[in-house]
């Protein structure tokens, strides 16, 4: 299960509260340079694999940012959590440009499952919150933020509930 997202979307941070990963988060861009692997335990003594992916830029299946190199990575993941801050100027642009970077990169990782975290929610009340709901792209999505502890359980719930389907598949 591979984290997907701009730079500062809160994939680094969501990995340090949901497993013993301790990736190096900061604020300011390409904190993450190498992919980071945790454990995700979930409920009776069960887990997963999460993976986060260095963040992506408009232009990165051109090279820009760190490009190439950590896309290839996007592909060694059977569902994608699409990570977009709630504060963002818009949910369903920043979804499209980076669904549209992986499209460009390989057409085929678009067969993936996604699902879409709104990270950072626990600056949103509940007004903007459904405002931001009636804007998504239609995929499975909810509303977290890692720092509050916001959501965690009901992601994982989401992220097993599509893993459990795909092996049934």
């Amino acid at each position: 299960m591979g984290l997907v997202g701009f730079p500062n979307a809160g994939k680094s941070t969501l990995l340090s509260v949901v497993s013993a990963a301790k990736p190096e988060i900061a604020n300011f861009p390409f904190t993450t340079l190498v992919p980071n692997l945790g454990i995700v335990e979930y409920r009776n003594h069960r887990s997963f694999v999460m993976a986060d992916i260095p963040g992506i830029i408009e232009g990165a299946h051109e090279g820009k940012g760190l490009g190439l190199r950590f896309l290839r990575h996007i592909e060694r993941n059977s569902i994608l959590l699409f990570m977009v801050p709630a504060d963002s100027d818009n949910i369903h642009q920043e979804y499209k440009v980076l669904l549209n970077e992986l499209r460009q990169y390989n057409p085929e990782l678009l067969d993936k499952q996604r699902l879409l975290a709104i990270t950072k929610s626990d600056m949103a009340d509940e007004e903007l919150q459904s405002e931001i709901k009636s804007d998504l792209p239609d995929i499975p999505f909810v509303f977290i933020s890692s720092v509050a502890q916001k959501g965690i359980t009901e992601l994982k719930d989401m992220i097993w509930n599509v893993l459990e389907a795909s092996n049934k598949g």
